[in-house]
């Protein structure tokens, strides 16, 4: 895994862990596999279609309106999620769609195949973890707590610009690329599956205002 999905990973292992796995029905080192497999991909995917300015400047606006809104640390918005809490902070299914465009299915499909939990399981663990990875990501841009650090938009002592988020996401994205593996392979077998890499742009461009914007 990569830096952030390293980090991210890391908060994630423990009591949440165990949720997720309880959740899903299945044992505790299935799901972790599966986590680490899923976070790449997700992140990879993001780091992709913000790789465009547009896609970049519209998920940074999505970033700071989920990091404004509040929220605690990925625990307690996990177990938010898990309860079945209707929010713009735990609308997975939203999240997903919008990451992924009209590639969600081959996402989950693969993911599925990849780990052994099946597309449906699959599925449900992507809704579970894409807010994780939406909150963590508001965390370490713009300086929340429990964000692993200092915020990556302040790196050089600079602001968070839609700019360094997805240089910082395209980065990442690269390095899942070369470090193969599970998550890497799954990241190019869903991205290039038009050939063209990016997926779910239009439907990015309305996260400002959409799904990962917040249900009014």
């Amino acid at each position: 895994m990569t830096a952030l999905t390293d980090e991210l990973f890391a908060q994630l292992e423990g009591a949440p862990l165990q949720q997720i796995s309880q959740q899903l029905g299945i044992g505790r080192t299935q799901a972790a596999g599966a986590v680490s497999a899923a976070l790449p991909l997700l992140i990879g995917a993001l780091g992709k279609n913000a790789s465009q300015p547009q896609g970049a400047e519209a998920l940074f606006g999505a970033l700071q309106k989920d990091h404004t809104g509040g929220g605690g640390d990925l625990g307690s918005l996990l177990g938010m999620v898990l309860g079945g809490a209707q929010s713009r902070q735990t609308d997975g299914a939203g999240m997903l769609g919008h990451i992924f465009g009209g590639q969600q299915g081959r996402a989950e499909q693969h993911l599925g195949e990849a780990t052994g939990l099946g597309g449906d399981r699959a599925g449900m663990l992507m809704k579970i973890l894409a807010p994780m990875v939406m909150a963590y990501l508001a965390k370490r841009m713009f300086g929340g707590q429990d964000g692993g650090g200092a915020a990556m938009g302040m790196a050089g002592g600079g602001n968070p610009t839609a700019q360094v988020l997805g240089a910082i996401l395209g980065q990442e994205q690269q390095q899942v690329r070369q470090q193969g593996g599970l998550g890497g392979g799954l990241l190019g077998a869903v991205l290039d599956q038009d050939g063209d890499g990016q997926l779910g742009l239009g439907d990015l461009l309305k996260i400002g205002g959409g799904l990962l914007g917040g249900k009014r």
